[in-house]
């Protein structure tokens, strides 16, 4: 898989296309969640996208330290369906812990992990903090990587 890592401005048209139909294809369609996937954070956010020829299977949006917490925030980790058993969901990741490090030079990170997942992102070495949520009616909870 090839990894883009850009910021807003720096997005083609296409790109811009792309990420928003994965994540609608996956939060939106598959996992039937109504909710502002187009909320006004992606202008401040860095994208890490990944590619197969031209076609965009994995996506991360992660912004820096401050914006939510002390550490940098990752969100939006999405796999399109079709190729989630090829270990997809840990290259994109490490992509963009990667991207974090360089980036905003720290290896502080946080995500809001939907439950189900709480095994893959402890596989990355994340932990879970504080106590499961409902988010846009979905179970999740805070997770951080010291």
């Amino acid at each position: 898989m090839r990894i883009l890592t850009k910021s807003f401005e720096d997005l083609s048209l296409t790109e811009l296309y792309q990420l928003l139909q994965l994540r609608s294809e996956v939060f939106v369609v598959e996992q039937e969640c109504a909710y502002q996937d187009v909320d006004g954070m992606d202008q401040e956010a860095l994208h890490v996208m990944g590619f197969e020829g031209e076609v965009m299977l994995a996506y991360t949006r992660v912004f820096p330290p401050g914006v939510y917490d002390d550490y940098a925030r990752i969100g939006r980790v999405v796999v399109r369906k079709t190729v989630r058993s090829k270990g997809l969901g840990v290259d994109i990741m490490k992509a963009t812990m990667e991207a974090v490090k360089a980036k905003y030079n720290t290896s502080k990170m946080s995500l809001s992990a939907q439950t189900y997942l709480v095994k893959f992102y402890r596989d990355m070495g994340f932990h879970e903090t504080g106590n499961e949520y409902l988010e846009d009616g979905i179970p999740h909870i805070l997770m951080v990587k010291d």
